[in-house]
């Protein structure tokens, strides 16, 4: 996992961010639409977004992680993110994460960023357990995830402390070996 591969689907490029990326980012990561459920305050400058693409290459520099800027074929603009967080490698398992800026919501575009996502952890990282932990209103990323074929698990109480406050989490996760049709679309 040293190298960043490129993943393309029918309509995206998933690439790694650089700091040329930060303008683009910090038009959704300062969204507060768009960070209110990942347990950020929306960032107030563009040189803040650099801490967050720094963090993109610590996780896969220490191979807890990877993490894909999306674009869109057509333009190289970054619209979102999406990727693999807290890796246990020694365990076959990871969570997965994403978030898109609010002018592409409802139109497929982080379904697409997933499933791609999703089938690159099984098929090349050899992953068996791909996890979510998504807050309980965030009904959006809920659904995103079911239809991608994800199962939800539990609650998890009181799970993380973010922005002055305990969140609890849902917890959903996609196994290796179950059926999904999505293996086949791209």
């Amino acid at each position: 996992m040293s190298d960043h591969p490129i993943i393309e689907t029918n309509r995206l490029f998933l690439r790694k961010v650089t700091h040329e990326d930060a303008r683009d980012m910090f038009s959704y990561l300062s969204d507060s639409e768009v960070v209110k459920h990942m347990g950020l305050e929306p960032y107030q400058t563009v040189e803040a977004v650099y801490e967050e693409i720094e963090w993109y290459h610590s996780i896969l520099k220490e191979q807890t992680g990877i993490r894909w800027g999306i674009t869109l074929k057509n333009t190289d603009r970054v619209i979102g993110s999406c990727g693999f967080l807290n890796r246990n490698a020694k365990h076959f398992r990871t969570e997965v994460g994403f978030e898109l800026n609010k002018e592409y919501w409802g139109k497929g575009v982080a379904r697409e960023a997933l499933e791609a996502v999703v089938i690159y952890g099984f098929e090349q990282m050899k992953l068996e357990r791909i996890e979510a932990l998504i807050e309980p209103d965030n009904i959006s990323s809920q659904s995103l995830v079911e239809r991608v074929g994800f199962l939800k698990e539990g609650l998890l109480r009181h799970y993380e402390y973010t922005c002055g406050k305990f969140d609890d989490l849902f917890i959903y996760s996609l196994l290796k070996g179950d059926d999904l049709s999505l293996k086949s679309e791209h």
